[in-house]
């Protein structure tokens, strides 16, 4: 019996789409990186990207376990001698761009090298409800209804 090693043509991507209101980050994190990395198919390999397209809405409303939202930070360097600067989660979610808090959390769960590169551009979040991906006729992926400590109550 041989491996089985799928080609391009034998390629399949789907588009779903994932609610953020209320699911835990790094759940929903944990479930996207293996949906773009195609791990959840029978037919994965390894060097090829068979992985699905995944939309993200109201990634302003993602929720935080215990006191990540003030202790969770997120550093960068400007490039200049003691430039190390440094935000909370909590603020950058109540910022201009809360959607860079999904986006990070996916990213640093996704190989770092040029195919998870190119995994990482089948990955649009938004912060809104509405995104414009309609014609592509995007499944739902009902994240909160998989596990129930998917979803946070209070």
């Amino acid at each position: 019996m041989k491996t089985f090693s799928a080609k391009p043509s034998d390629i399949e991507k789907k588009w779903y789409v994932i609610d953020a209101e209320d699911i835990i980050l790094g759940r929903m994190a944990a479930l996207i990186a293996t949906r773009l990395r195609g791990k959840h198919k029978p037919m994965f390999t390894p060097h090829m990207d068979c992985g699905d397209n995944i939309i993200v809405i109201n990634a302003d409303k993602v929720k935080l376990t215990g006191r990540k939202l003030a202790d969770k930070k997120y550093y960068w360097h400007t490039g200049y001698p003691g430039g190390i600067k440094q935000r909370t989660a909590g603020s950058i979610l109540g910022g201009q761009h809360p959607e860079r808090v999904v986006i990070k959390a996916v990213e640093r769960m996704i190989s770092r090298n040029p195919m998870g590169r190119k995994q990482m551009k089948n990955l649009h979040v938004y912060k809104g409800a509405d995104h414009p991906h309609q014609a592509q006729s995007p499944e739902v992926l009902d994240v909160a209804a998989m596990n129930p400590k998917n979803k946070r109550s209070a």
